[in-house]
């Protein structure tokens, strides 16, 4: 329950117990209402309202004067096919507000990944890794590898609410300009059904990114999104389905 003696306001502590509250999915049903969250944590409508309007602005609930709030429909997220997108920037076009849990970053060597990236196995590489929200849900688990040399200014970048690759270019004076890009249907194991806080059976996304900046590879990136929440579109010419041979 809250607890008065913080310095936190009770509308913060509310607002944090039901994100967490609606991360366990608790409210897959009805959401409650003012009142009914009046008489459970034992604070003002006020407080209520406070914490209430957080959530409508992330778009999880949908509340409106004199109503019974309730959950609001999940928000897809689409990323095109075949383009050097930014999952922050998807996020926010969406209408929802983008935040990253940093889970690690540091410096460390991973053999594999500096063979991918063309380099000696023991060069020293920045591994970033983050849980991207997307309102107040998990939406992807990312983790990214960059060679040191130019990504060390990143770890003083405080990335919770910002786009790697925008920083990327402020910070370290790189600009991607094109790379690979494998996506595969995966079922997460239980450790990621959890950090994603998505049921069994819900599928997910593994996305394997080999992001270049000219011929240089430079990031070796693998992303794990939820498959509820993820669409991948394509702009299809009849000129290019012909070329497919799909035309009919």
């Amino acid at each position: 329950m809250l607890d008065r003696t913080r310095p936190e306001p009770l509308w913060s502590q509310l607002l944090g117990d039901l994100r967490r509250r609606l991360g366990a999915g608790e409210f897959t049903g009805v959401f409650p209402g003012e009142l009914a969250l009046v008489a459970e944590y034992g604070v003002s409508r006020h407080t209520v309202r406070e914490a209430l309007r957080r959530l409508r602005d992330e778009g999880t609930v949908v509340a409106g004067r004199g109503r019974t709030p309730r959950l609001a429909e999940p928000v897809q997220i689409r990323q095109p096919v075949g383009a050097l997108y930014s999952l922050f920037s998807a996020v926010e076009a969406a209408g929802l507000s983008q935040r990253s849990v940093v889970r690690t970053l540091e410096v460390r060597a991973d053999g594999v990944v500096a063979a991918r990236l063309g380099l000696e196995e023991s060069t020293p590489l920045v591994f970033l890794e983050r849980l991207r929200m997307a309102g107040t849900a998990p939406l992807a688990v990312d983790r990214v590898w960059l060679p040191e040399r130019i990504a060390r200014p990143l770890l003083d970048v405080d990335l919770t609410h910002t786009g790697l690759y925008a920083e990327l270019e402020q910070t370290c004076g790189i600009r991607l300009s094109g790379g690979r890009e494998d996506i595969r249907a995966v079922v997460p194991t239980p450790a990621e059904r959890a950090l994603l806080a998505v049921e069994a059976g819900v599928a997910a996304f593994s996305v394997e990114r080999l992001g270049r900046v000219g011929e240089e590879a430079v990031e070796w990136r693998h992303t794990l999104v939820r498959g509820d929440r993820y669409t991948l579109t394509a702009d299809l010419s009849a000129r290019e389905n012909y070329q497919l041979g799909l035309a009919r």
